[in-house]
C-alpha cells in the first residue's frame, strides 16, 4: 500500500460512507495528505501509531506557517477522524482518536447584510457580469441563498429538474439530510430567467448552474461575483455569499419566526446551532437603538 492508496481510501470513505459535503471532503483529505507526507506514512498501521504528541508537533509546525486558531481546530478535528479511521483499518481494538484539545475559539457572531444590501448585491452581480446569462445565473444563485436560506453547496447541487421551481423546494443538506424550503416569487423568476438564457442544455440529471465552459459552477466563481459586487457597493469583507444565508435567518427571526421552525428551514442538526441567531438579532437591535435613540449614547441619565 502507498500513501496515495491511503488518501484514496480516506476520500472514498468520507464521500461514499459518511456522505460528507464536497467542501468537507476536500478539507479532510488535504489535512490527511499533509500528515502523511510530513511523516512518510505508507500504511494503516503507521497512521494508527500516530499519538497525541505527534499531532501536537505537526500542528505546531502548521501554526508556524501562519495557521490561525479556527483553522488549527478544524485541522485537528480532521486528523483525529483520519487516525480513528486508520485504527479501524488496522484492526486496532481501541480505534478511538488521540486525546488532544484544540485551541480555544472565541465564538463570533455571523455578520448578516441588511435586506436592502442583499437586494442590491443580487441586482449588481447581474449588471457586472461579462455575459447576460452569467449575470442571470449569479443573481439566481444568490437569491436562493438569501430567499431560501440555502448553503452555497446546496444551491449548486440543484439539477435541471429544478429549473422550473414551485413555491417550495426539497434540498439535500449536510449528512444527506433533506428539508423543504420556501421559494419566493422573485427567486422563481430569477431561476427561470437564467434557465431561459443558459446556452447549455439543462438535462434533468445535469447541474442546473453552469460555468462559462458548461461544467458545474464552482463555489469560487459565486464568491468572486459577490466580492466584485461587494466592493462596488462599499460593503465590508464579511458580505460573502454565506452571509446571505445568515441574513435569511436573522431577518426571519426579526419578523417573528420561532427557533424550531428556523432550525428546520436551515437544516441544523441541533437547536444550539440555530440559537446563535438570537444573539445576532439582539446585537442588531442594540446597534439600531444606539444609532437611532437620541439619548442612547449618554451615560448618567
Amino acid at each position: 500500500m502507498s500513501a496515495a492508496d491511503l488518501i484514496a481510501a480516506w476520500r472514498a470513505y468520507l464521500a461514499d460512507n459518511r456522505r460528507r459535503s464536497p467542501h468537507t471532503v476536500r478539507a479532510y483529505v488535504a489535512a490527511a495528505q499533509r500528515l502523511v507526507a510530513a511523516n512518510a506514512l505508507e500504511d494503516w498501521n503507521a497512521v494508527a501509531r500516530t499519538e497525541a504528541h505527534h499531532l501536537r508537533a505537526h500542528l505546531a509546525a502548521r501554526r508556524a506557517e501562519g495557521l490561525g486558531n479556527a483553522s488549527t481546530a478544524r485541522e485537528l478535528s480532521a486528523l483525529k477522524a483520519f487516525i480513528a479511521f486508520a485504527r479501524e483499518q488496522a484492526g486496532d481494538p481501541d480505534p478511538a482518536a488521540p486525546r488532544l484539545r484544540g485551541p480555544r475559539l472565541k465564538k463570533g457572531l455571523p455578520r448578516p447584510v441588511t435586506p436592502d444590501e442583499a437586494v442590491n448585491v443580487t441586482e449588481l452581480v447581474d449588471g457586472l457580469a461579462a455575459e447576460d446569462w452569467i449575470g442571470a445565473r449569479d443573481r439566481a444563485v444568490l437569491l436562493l441563498m438569501y430567499g431560501s436560506g440555502l448553503r452555497i453547496a446546496e444551491a449548486l447541487s440543484l439539477t435541471g429538474r429544478d429549473a422550473v421551481l414551485g413555491e417550495v423546494l426539497q434540498v439535500t443538506g449536510k449528512g444527506g439530510k433533506q428539508r423543504i424550503v420556501p421559494v419566493l416569487p422573485i427567486t422563481r423568476a430569477a431561476v427561470a430567467d437564467y434557465a431561459r438564457q443558459c446556452p447549455w442544455p439543462l438535462g434533468p440529471g445535469e447541474p442546473l448552474f453552469r460555468g462559462a465552459k458548461g461544467g458545474p459552477l464552482s463555489p469560487g466563481m459565486v464568491q468572486k461575483a459577490m466580492a466584485k459586487a461587494r466592493r462596488a457597493l462599499g460593503l465590508p469583507d464579511t458580505a460573502t455569499p454565506h452571509a446571505l444565508r445568515h441574513s435569511f435567518a436573522t431577518h426571519l427571526l426579526s419578523a417573528g419566526a420561532d427557533l424550531r421552525s428556523l432550525q428546520e428551514l436551515l437544516g441544523h442538526a441541533s437547536l444550539g446551532s440555530t440559537q446563535i441567531y438570537t444573539r445576532v438579532d439582539a446585537a442588531s437591535l442594540l446597534e439600531n437603538y444606539r444609532n437611532a435613540h437620541p439619548r442612547a449614547g449618554r451615560s448618567g441619565d
